[in-house]
């Protein structure tokens, strides 16, 4: 990674935690084919490096999810809603994903649950609340009301606890693999639509990485905008990836970056693809978002989080980026 601190940042109660240091925080990306690039850029190639240990495919399209998915345009809980983790913070949930039995998770960060310090990035090391620690879905949360809750789930998977429990030894999983699921409660199932807020989609799910300058556009839904929706949409252009990460991680400029309350919320590529997380926020100038690339997290949980058939759900609604 570039040479700046790297911070994770959430809004727990009306407060901001920021730590010096390197830091988990709130943003990640990546990139699909014929994506936007710089003059003279070349995509870093990158495929998973963990298997998937139940087969199949990993995308669904909604339609062929079994789930009866509430309408876009009144469904309550969908990525890019606010979700706060007992005893942690409020994070930005960022896709759907189903398993082979028909159960139905929102994502959001691993350290959207996280019990330790904010300069504790690895997630092989980092504290982290337990699995079946409850998530509420809410609406309007601000710096002085966590807001409505519209729904409620348990968190079934952290990537920062199964890489402790495996003994995960490799540095850029440790530092970068930071996907959880929030198993959504079977009562608020029917509220539930795949699609991105505003942009629609996702398409599919990027697996070749971004090109320098690359367009991204994600939704963020801080607590700390007040309830202020025209400021969640967010674009944005690539960094260069660093070879170095293995494709695990990539960073994004935009002209309102991702900030505390945004960790966890999802990125697409110019093509609507799934490009990743937003997990860690580069203190620089402009500030840099951080992406957790979301092939490698979706096939890390899908080999070792004995979750049967997980896949991403497409969007109901297509991608538009002009808008």
């Amino acid at each position: 990674m570039p040479p700046f601190t790297r911070h994770r940042a959430l809004a727990v109660l009306g407060t901001v935690l920021i730590a010096a240091g390197t830091c988990l925080a709130a943003g990640c990306s990546t990139r699909s084919a014929g994506n936007d690039g710089g003059s003279g850029s070349t995509a870093t190639s990158h495929q998973p490096q963990a298997g998937d240990a139940t087969g199949g495919q990993d995308t669904v399209a909604a339609d062929k999810a079994g789930i009866p998915w509430a309408p876009a345009g009144s469904a309550t809980i969908t990525p890019g809603i606010q979700t706060y983790t007992q005893g942690a913070g409020q994070c930005t949930a960022n896709y759907v994903f189903v398993d082979g039995a028909g159960t139905v998770y929102l994502g959001q960060a691993a350290h959207c649950a996280s019990s330790g310090q904010a300069d504790q990035t690895n997630g092989c090391a980092a504290a982290s609340l337990a699995t079946g620690t409850s998530v509420d879905f809410n609406r309007d949360g601000s710096p002085i009301s966590n807001g409505t809750t519209i729904g409620t789930g348990q968190l079934v998977y952290s990537s920062w606890l199964t890489m402790q429990q495996n003994g995960e030894t490799d540095k850029n999983t440790c530092a970068y693999n930071d996907l959880a699921l929030v198993r959504i409660a079977a009562e608020n199932v029917g509220q539930v639509n795949p699609s991105l807020p505003y942009w629609g989609g996702p398409a599919g799910i990027d697996t070749t990485g971004l090109l320098l300058g690359g367009a991204v556009y994600s939704y963020g839904n801080s607590s700390l905008r007040g309830g202020f929706a025209g400021l969640s949409p967010q674009s944005g252009q690539s960094k260069p990836d660093d070879s170095a990460t293995g494709g695990w991680t990539h960073a994004v400029i935009s002209p309102t970056p991702g900030i505390p309350g945004d960790s966890g919320s999802a990125y697409l590529d110019r093509t609507g693809n799934a490009l990743g997380t937003l997990s860690t926020l580069g203190i620089s100038i402009p500030a840099i978002n951080n992406i957790g690339d979301i092939s490698h997290e979706l096939a890390y949980a899908r080999a070792h989080s004995g979750i049967s058939g997980l896949t991403l759900v497409l969007g109901t609604e297509s991608f538009t980026a002009n808008r």
